[in-house]
């Protein structure tokens, strides 16, 4: 038996297209984390959030942020074993969109210059924001209420239908400073139709700010009392 062997010569062959500079996927990386911090439901939720910041660290060369990051969350109560979903989950109703893990999320990224707000507030008007607001949210509010009293959103985390939940962020022009966070949820009662929706407008359930603890930056209205889950009902139905 003769066995022939053929032997075939291997051509490196280069591709016409060239990649992307580093600042060009910096640059598209950042633009794709503020649009999914607006809409995370448009782009998978905490997970694309995550995989972004992930990325947005290595291209940085600064990977071992996350693991600080984390370590800082669990210090306040608001890293659980599914993230900081975990932690609203015990606060908050079941909400569609990941807008409250957002805002989270979007804390860092104002931190490390990523974030694009709409606006900013100057010092003068963020004193006044977080000098008055837990008592302001004392009694119950809607989405209207927030913003008729202290202006449009600098981030919104949701889109603009007043059938959906959505948090609302309001940022210094001191990126230092803590972002103010309104925590607004629509949805049905418990054992009504889930849709649609009983109420005209998102009702305020929390304002969040502050650096310390997670439960001690949370300002509830009474709305956001009731609607608190408890041992016997967990998690209330959207």
């Amino acid at each position: 038996m003769i066995v022939v062997i053929i032997m075939r010569k291997t051509e490196c062959v280069t591709l016409p297209t060239q990649l992307a500079a580093a600042e060009e996927i910096h640059d598209y990386l950042i633009d794709q984390l503020n649009l999914a911090l607006r809409r995370p439901g448009m782009y998978g939720g905490e997970v694309a959030l995550r995989v972004l910041v992930d990325q947005l660290l290595f291209v940085e060369r600064r990977p071992e942020e996350w693991a600080e990051l984390v370590q800082a969350w669990e210090v306040r109560g608001l890293w659980t074993p599914i993230g900081p979903s975990g932690a609203f989950q015990d606060v908050f109703p079941k909400q569609v969109g990941c807008y409250e893990v957002a805002s989270v999320y979007a804390e860092f990224a104002q931190r490390r210059g990523w974030l694009k707000p709409d606006r900013v507030l100057t010092g003068e008007e963020y004193e006044s924001l977080t000098g008055r607001v837990r008592r302001w949210a004392a009694v119950d509010r809607t989405w209207a209420d927030v913003t008729a009293e202290f202006g449009s959103p600098c981030v919104l985390f949701g889109g603009n239908n007043p059938l959906y939940g959505k948090t609302l962020g309001y940022l210094s022009e001191d990126p230092q400073q803590p972002m103010v966070v309104f925590h607004l949820w629509n949805g049905s009662e418990p054992g009504a139709e889930p849709w649609p929706p009983k109420h005209a407008q998102p009702l305020l359930l929390a304002v969040r700010f502050g650096g310390g603890s997670f439960r001690g930056s949370l300002t509830f209205t009474p709305e956001g009392d009731r609607r608190r889950p408890t041992i016997e009902d967990p998690r209330l139905p959207q």
